[in-house]
């Protein structure tokens, strides 16, 4: 519409399009098809004129006007109201994808400890067979007349007990307890790495917000600016050097607040999908992602040795690898206790057809009890090989043990590292926001005084923006380094489901 309202009201361009269309031949002019296409050369001719005629003007948000806009229906209840950090980090556990898909392997974890466990507890087996033979198969003994059957039947119920298989019980019963705690530990592991990554993208959307505000405010300021040095060219007191001067610098302040409006898109992307939110193809950046809350720097205090000492009793990846290692020393068990004979017991009611009568109906039936002893004397090796295999496991478990401390002890040096760091900057920074404002306000009124220039005006306004977008960086770098050093030493973070997530 901006485009059309410039075509009807340019005299200019009213010329040329009326001596292009002149030029075109009678036919052509008949043919609608040649006659947009016309028209639409001469929007493509105008567009650098108007590109170039809105280049000071400040940046807007790119919209898609042909995208439709999300309607309540189509949003998750927590999408409709504003979100404190908190309720992210539940929506999270509610929502997000890695965290079911871990509390799916808690589940396949327990019905594996269930099948460990059914060896110690009692089998109830039903069978029941029917049989025929050929006549000629039978043997009868000599000179007698019997007329032995040739079908049969049996069935039986019996309750069966393992009471010895070389030590395999007790091993599998430890390794059903042990299966279950190592699938929690790994799932505690997981929700720690997702709330960790919640809580970054929650202070990525924070700080792009901080970051628009602090380039509008840029912008504004710099336009006033501009404002001011035509206003002062035209009353002849300012050459025209201070006005184009000026346009530079506020050209030059607007990608920074293109960036920090994609940043914003990218950030509230990467946090809904964290919070297990399908976002509509169809969108582009109006989704109402309302965040309540602000950049602002908790106190922590702890010292190396302390964050080390807890972060090998607490990290949750240890004590998975910790009953993993457990386990893996029960599968040795268990290997060898092939070397030893399986003892079961077993008692129950077995039915049968006669063995000398052809009557399937004349039934003998009773109460059995009874036991087996089996062992293998000799399996070709095998046992051999699975203690073999089973010795290995653990082997690679102690290692992969000892190497998983080493490396938590380098993540908490680098994490420890990092909030130093943060910690220090943000310190060096607290006072630097107020010190460039006052410097900009003193820099205007030697102005307006006459004993400044504008080259003044301008360097402190730049140096404002640069002190404010350090503030802003320094804030979010601090919140998102804690975080990350809270994850690396294991510290237990609660939420109001009261769901632990180390």
């Amino acid at each position: 519409m901006f485009i059309v309202k410039n075509i009807i009201l340019t005299p200019l361009l009213f010329n040329r399009c009326w001596k292009t269309v002149n030029d075109v031949k009678m036919d052509m002019l008949k043919n609608k098809c040649s006659l947009w296409a016309a028209v639409a050369a001469l929007l493509f001719v105008y567009t650098p004129a108007q590109t170039v005629a809105q280049t000071n003007a400040p940046a807007q948000p790119v919209t898609t006007t042909n995208a439709p806009a999300l309607t309540s229906a189509d949003l998750p209840d927590w999408l409709s109201r504003p979100l404190t950090l908190e309720e992210c980090l539940n929506i999270a556990l509610a929502n997000n994808s890695d965290i079911k898909e871990s509390q799916f392997d808690v589940e396949s974890a327990i019905g594996q400890a269930i099948t460990n466990r059914a060896i110690v507890i009692p089998k109830v087996v039903g069978k029941m067979g029917v049989n025929r033979v050929q006549d000629q198969y039978i043997e009868r003994m000599p000179g007698s007349t019997l007329d032995v059957p040739t079908d049969s039947w049996t069935s039986s119920i019996l309750v069966q007990q393992q009471f010895f298989k070389g030590g395999q019980m007790a091993a599998s019963l430890k390794i059903a307890r042990h299966l279950k705690e190592q699938a929690i530990y790994s799932h505690r592991a997981k929700i720690a790495n997702v709330l960790t990554d919640v809580k970054t993208r929650y202070y990525d959307v924070l700080l792009a917000l901080e970051r628009i505000k602090v380039n509008e405010a840029s912008v504004a300021l710099l336009t006033k600016e501009l404002e001011d040095s035509q206003r002062r060219f035209k009353a002849k007191t300012v050459p025209k050097f201070n006005v184009l001067r000026a346009e530079v610098q506020l050209a030059n302040a607007q990608p920074p607040l293109i960036q920090a409006r994609n940043d914003y898109r990218i950030a509230k992307n990467d946090l809904c999908n964290l919070l297990g939110y399908n976002i509509p193809r169809t969108v582009w950046e109006d989704i109402p992602l309302n965040l309540v809350g602000k950049l602002e720097a908790q106190p922590f205090e702890i010292n190396l040795s302390e964050a080390m000492a807890q972060a090998i009793e607490k990290r949750p990846e240890l004590g998975a690898l910790r009953e993993t290692e457990i386990i893996a020393q029960q599968g040795v068990r268990m290997a060898k206790g092939n070397y030893l004979p399986g003892i079961v017991g077993y008692g129950g009611y077995r039915s049968t057809s006669s063995s000398y009568k052809t009557d399937l109906t004349d039934i003998y039936h009773g109460w059995v009890i009874g036991g087996e002893l089996n062992w293998s004397l000799f399996d070709g090796l095998m046992t051999k090989g699975a203690v073999d295999m089973a010795k290995a496991r653990l082997s690679k478990t102690e290692e992969q043990l000892a190497d998983t401390v080493r490396d938590i002890e380098v993540e908490v040096r680098s994490a420890y590292s990092s909030f130093i760091e943060a910690k220090e900057t943000l310190e060096s920074q607290e006072k630097n926001v107020e010190l460039a404002e006052e410097a900009l306000r003193l820099a205007n009124a030697l102005e307006s005084a006459g004993s400044g220039t504008q080259l003044d005006v301008l360097d402190a306004e730049t140096a404002l923006t640069q002190a404010r977008t350090t503030w802003v960086n320094a804030l979010r770098n601090y919140s998102v380094s804690l975080a990350n050093l809270e994850r690396a030493i294991g510290i237990t973070v609660q939420t109001t489901g009261e769901i632990e997530t180390e």
